[in-house]
């Protein structure tokens, strides 16, 4: 076998890890890995405008798939521009291969041109960050790295120089030893007793999820039934413990909505399953509290436990269910749900009356009939910032669709990028970016993506000429807006000039239809919306208080408007409580 090159050899071991692109911009510190990416069948080099769209784009791709995906940027200012997608994509636990293109390897140390040190600037999100200064220690390092980010769940940098990539390296590539599937954690035994102990004790149970009871919905269930919990979710966890849910209480933290803070605070055991929940000041005090996580370092960080639980949500549950005591009383639980039919029968009427006839558009009606059109098996992607609240409150779960945003690490901007990585994974499955204008316009040169590969993203742009979160957080502040404002723009028929289809949308009656016009378009389509700026951020009613500080009620009251279908969930579930 003829030897390769390190370029050769690096890319095809991602091909052999099952990555499937690389997404990038090109620069001469990489020529040697995009002319090998070339010269193969089963890899694509993925041309983006800007390396920070590559590392979320990817990130996006190893979220939905739970394999490994990749991006590069060249030396210096190109690898810097990853940083931002890698830090979200790392904190998202998505596995992403990063490659970090590097001056020439003489020059390192001597302040040459474009010079950075990649190896240590990624350190912190990462979990593997390594400088290739020799061929020797190929192909040990990539391995290592790809090991790092498949095993461990999260981001790998290799930084490589260009005149090295050019190198033949001297051993051939082995057989990539890769987990491909994530082993099951089943906690001690001595742990289980001990909860199965509080829960036994307990005769108010509330069960609280996070993003870690993924694939875990059907034990969640039974335990709920078993015990009578109420069962609440954090943002993260709303896609995959909402939907089929009879226990659902809702949502916690600063988005949050319906009965879930209330069940949490008069309950007599909280269970925390998969959840980093950050926001400490929506957590009780004075209640015994339980966590269960995968990753032991997650564990108390965020409350005082009464136990920690090392394990993942299934296997803990498959454990627990059956060893507890089956509680015979719903009186906590029909409590929690009445009460939360009452709150979002009260969040309804307070945002949503003549919504329909209202110019400018309210976004809560846009994301409520955005809801409803959206295919089953939707994929959304959404900004942060107010784009977030509507998806908190109005795309509704079902087991089939997909959220993803950037709802840890709370980058801008992130929703397009993470479009375009959806999007490749899969053509033929129905992506939407929920996007800000503020959002979209920071990385909206990448929109020509979407048009020079055909990529069918339907992009929803809520325009309110102004960065509305950072409105409301001045407002609460007890501060004038300032600075938040952009001119009017339309983005429509900047799409439209792109060579894509451009939809503005100014009257509510006109927002249906311009959505069934999207999604029936074969092509990437920009749906223009202008929205009401002032829409949630001044509740009907507005008091000194909330005017005095971010506190715990100020941000509650006036975050908690609108619900869409949920309202129907939550009054399905009450006319399932059982009647004397």
């Amino acid at each position: 076998m003829a030897k390769q090159t390190i370029a050769e050899q690096y890319v095809d071991l991602m091909a052999r890890a099952g990555v499937r692109r690389i997404y990038g911009v090109v620069g001469d510190s990489l020529n040697p890995v995009v002319d090998a990416v070339r010269r193969r069948d089963d890899i694509d080099w993925i041309q983006v405008r800007h390396e920070e769209v590559a590392a979320f784009a990817a990130g996006a791709e190893a979220q939905l798939t739970g394999r490994l995906a990749a991006c590069a940027g060249s030396c210096g200012p190109g690898n810097l521009h990853l940083i931002n997608g890698l830090y979200d994509a790392h904190r998202s636990m998505a596995p992403v291969l990063a490659l970090a293109a590097h001056i020439p390897s003489g020059e390192i140390g001597t302040g040459y041109f474009q010079e950075t040190h990649p190896d240590r600037l990624f350190e912190e999100c990462s979990h593997y960050s390594e400088l290739i200064s020799s061929p020797r220690q190929m192909p040990r390092v990539v391995q290592t790295a790809i090991q790092h980010a498949v095993g461990r769940r999260g981001v790998s940098v290799v930084a490589l120089s260009g005149d090295t990539a050019g190198e033949d390296s001297p051993d051939a590539a082995p057989e990539l030893s890769l987990p491909v599937d994530l082993p099951a954690i089943r906690p001690g035994e001595q742990e289980v007793a001990r909860l199965t102990e509080l829960v036994d004790a307990a005769t108010r149970v509330m069960v609280f999820c996070g993003r870690g009871v993924a694939g875990a919905h059907a034990e969640v269930m039974e335990f709920a039934e078993k015990v009578k919990a109420p069962v609440g979710h954090a943002l993260r966890g709303k896609e995959h413990i909402q939907y089929d849910n009879p226990y659902d209480v809702g949502m916690s933290g600063l988005l949050g909505y319906g009965a879930a803070y209330e069940a949490m605070h008069e309950c007599d055991l909280l269970i925390l399953l998969g959840t980093d929940f950050p926001y400490t000041d929506f957590l009780p005090r004075n209640v015994r509290t339980v966590q269960v996580d995968v990753q032991p370092e997650r564990l108390g960080r965020r409350t005082q436990l009464d136990l920690a639980v090392w394990g993942d949500v299934r296997e803990t549950l498959r454990c627990l269910t059956p060893a507890v005591r089956e509680k015979t009383s719903r009186r906590f639980l029909d409590r929690m749900l009445e009460r939360h039919t009452h709150a979002l029968e009260g969040a309804v009427t307070a945002y949503t009356h003549d919504v329909e006839r209202q110019t400018p558009i309210h976004p809560e009606y846009v994301a409520s009939v955005l809801d409803e059109e959206a295919a089953d098996d939707a994929v959304f992607t959404v900004d942060t910032g107010m784009c977030c609240v509507w998806a908190a409150r109005y795309l509704t779960p079902n087991g089939r669709r997909r959220i993803l945003g950037s709802f840890v690490h709370g980058s801008m901007a992130n929703a397009l990028p993470q479009a375009i990585g959806a999007q490749f994974l899969d053509r033929g499955r129905q992506v939407v970016s929920l996007s800000g204008d503020g959002g979209f316009s920071m990385l909206m040169g990448d929109f020509l993506t979407l048009v020079q590969y055909g990529l069918p993203v339907k992009v929803v742009v809520f325009n309110n000429s102004s960065l509305g979160m950072v409105d409301l957080e001045m407002m609460v502040d007890g501060l004038p807006p300032h600075a938040t404002t952009y001119p009017h723009t339309d983005y429509a028929a900047i799409a439209t000039a792109a060579g894509a289809r451009g939809i503005r949308v100014e009257k509510p009656a006109d927002v249906r239809g311009a959505l069934r016009e999207a999604f029936a378009h074969d092509g990437p389509v920009l749906v223009d919306v202008v929205t009401d700026p002032a829409a949630l951020a001044v509740p009907p009613k507005i008091t000194a208080e909330q005017l005095s500080g971010f506190a715990l009620s100020a941000s509650r009251t006036v975050l908690s408007g609108g619900v869409g279908r949920m309202l129907h969930l939550a009054r399905a579930n009450l006319r399932n409580i059982p009647r004397p």
